[in-house]
């Protein structure tokens, strides 16, 4: 039996030109695979063959969990304390193995199994071409079109066989057998079938691999891409940067004449690519990537990692461009909202925020109108920042005296404890799900609870209005507005009910259906 062992193994080794140890290992399988059909249910069992001798022993064997994960697989596992009376010093993830009669190793089963150990050892030269491949750091591969499945491109780049899918194609191009093709490694894919390399001409990185290759002074360290991002086939974004202060990253990817970047549209089937300069400064960086529309003013909303760009009516379209392809474009390549308005737009969307804050100072520091309107005017947004900024900002303000800053600031932190007393309140019986949806803080889910919504399901069949109420006004008024219809509710409070529901809000919503229909 060993000699039939030990010759089998040679033979495969030259035949299949691998090392030893692959067939070892294939074989050591495929004896474990007939072991496994003596016993009913799924055992785990193992063989080991002596690489001297050819013996080879079997054993089956039992993972340890832990006592109280239970057993998920009762045919392969024991839990650690009932293993513990065998082994004393056994670990969880130890195994515990018992011997058990092997297979005959005869002609027959050598030649019932050869398949087997020969798929085995196929896998083995599959994964082991990948790693070389993988270990020379190559992003693009190279390669002629071999056939097509389902639309899918299949191409075969030295040993390597990869997968362009069609949705990773440019739009509209016609690719057919025969033709070299050039692609992004997106992703390593394993499966029964074994490991498969997929590509990408969509990605923003394949563009960005691209000017690699076409500009020498980013391979040099000199200059680098940012970010790219891509309407495949019609129009890119890419942001360069560099510290060397000699060198014009824009013209440096542009190249003589525009050779280099008309060398990258090519590639790409004359997809457009603005050059845009990176900036560590965000608005400068939105600003340049909104290029060639020009921006007259720009506001920054770090909470909600999001900016109000203005732009004259001669501008507008410029700046959505067509589809709304170049803000949405800017957008990604910024990693920041954008929201782009003329200058009529945003002196509506201030007088509606202002008008949120006077009302919110107003109701929550019982103060009148001239009073919230002076806080508003000097930058004051929220009741956090009158109860806690430094004090000898507000004593700058020239309408107030101590006495007055002192009561503005007793009056905010007692507002405060006051809502988050109400808010642990409204937290009460409510589903922890909820309480736990990212983006949903402690304050605002007890808001949610004072007025009713206790449940993920309530919260994800909200009506907009009514979330955009929850969040724009005290929970009494929201409750009010909720419970008629918002039948009494006014111009202004409409407004500012639409402007508080905004992507983040619909962002929230989202994810909490998500979470219900997944149930």
């Amino acid at each position: 039996m060993s000699r039939e062992v030990l010759l089998l193994v040679d033979a495969l080794a030259r035949e299949k030109n691998v090392d030893k140890d692959v067939v070892y290992g294939s074989l050591e399988h495929a004896l474990a695979q007939a072991a496994k059909k003596r016993f009913e249910g799924e055992v785990d069992i193992r063989v080991a063959i002596d690489r001297e001798t050819g013996e080879f022993e079997s054993f089956r064997r039992w993972r340890v969990v832990p006592n109280e994960a239970g057993l998920q697989l009762p045919d392969q596992e024991i839990l650690h304390f009932e293993a513990v009376e065998q082994i004393p010093d056994i670990e969880v993830d130890d195994y515990i193995e018992e011997p058990i009669e092997s297979v005959d190793f005869g002609r027959r089963f050598a030649q019932d199994t050869k398949q087997v150990v020969l798929q085995r050892i196929r896998d083995a030269e599959r994964e082991q071409i990948l790693q070389d491949f993988l270990e020379r750091g190559d992003a693009l591969v190279t390669g002629t079109i071999k056939r097509m499945e389902r639309g899918d491109a299949i191409v075969e780049s030295g040993k390597i066989e990869a997968r362009l899918p069609r949705d990773q194609m440019i739009p509209k191009e016609n690719l057919r057998i025969g033709d070299r093709v050039r692609a992004y490694i997106q992703r390593i894919e394993r499966n029964a079938r074994g490991p498969q390399v997929i590509l990408s001409r969509t990605a923003p990185e394949f563009i960005m691999k691209l000017f690699e290759l076409e500009v020498p002074e980013i391979e040099q360290g000199l200059l680098e891409i940012k970010s790219a991002a891509r309407d495949a086939g019609v129009r890119a974004k890419i942001a360069v940067y560099t510290e060397d202060k000699r060198i014009d990253p824009i013209g440096t990817c542009v190249g003589m004449r525009g050779s280099r970047v008309q060398a990258v549209t090519g590639e790409l089937g004359g997809e457009r690519v603005d050059i845009v300069l990176w900036s560590d400064d965000p608005a400068q960086f939105v600003i340049g990537a909104l290029a060639p529309a020009n921006v007259s003013s720009i506001m920054v909303d770090e909470e909600k990692h999001a900016m109000d760009v203005v732009v004259d009516e001669e501008n507008l379209a410029i700046a959505i461009g067509r589809g709304g392809q170049n803000v949405r474009l800017a957008s990604e390549l910024t990693k920041w909202q954008i929201n782009i308005m003329t200058a009529a737009e945003s002196a509506d969307k201030s007088a509606v925020e202002i008008a949120a804050v006077r009302a919110l100072f107003m109701e929550k520091l019982d103060v009148d109108q001239e009073v919230a309107d002076i806080l508003a005017e000097e930058g004051f947004a929220s009741l956090e920042e009158i109860a806690y900024v430094p004090i000898s900002e507000m004593l700058e303000i020239e309408s107030f005296d101590e006495n007055t800053v002192n009561e503005l600031r007793t009056r905010a932190r007692d507002a405060l404890v006051s809502e988050a007393i109400a808010s642990e309140e409204g937290l009460e019986n409510m589903e922890q799900e909820l309480v736990n949806l990212e983006g949903i803080d402690r304050t605002l889910a007890g808001k949610l609870g004072l007025v009713g919504i206790k449940t993920l399901v309530q919260f994800a069949d909200l009506a907009y209005d009514e979330f955009g109420a929850i969040l724009a006004f005290s929970t009494d008024r929201a409750r009010q507005l909720i419970k008629n219809a918002f039948e009494d509710v006014t111009d202004d409070e409409m407004k500012l009910i639409d402007a508080r529901y905004d992507d983040r809000a619909k962002a929230l919503k989202a994810k909490a259906w998500s979470l219900v229909e997944a149930k």
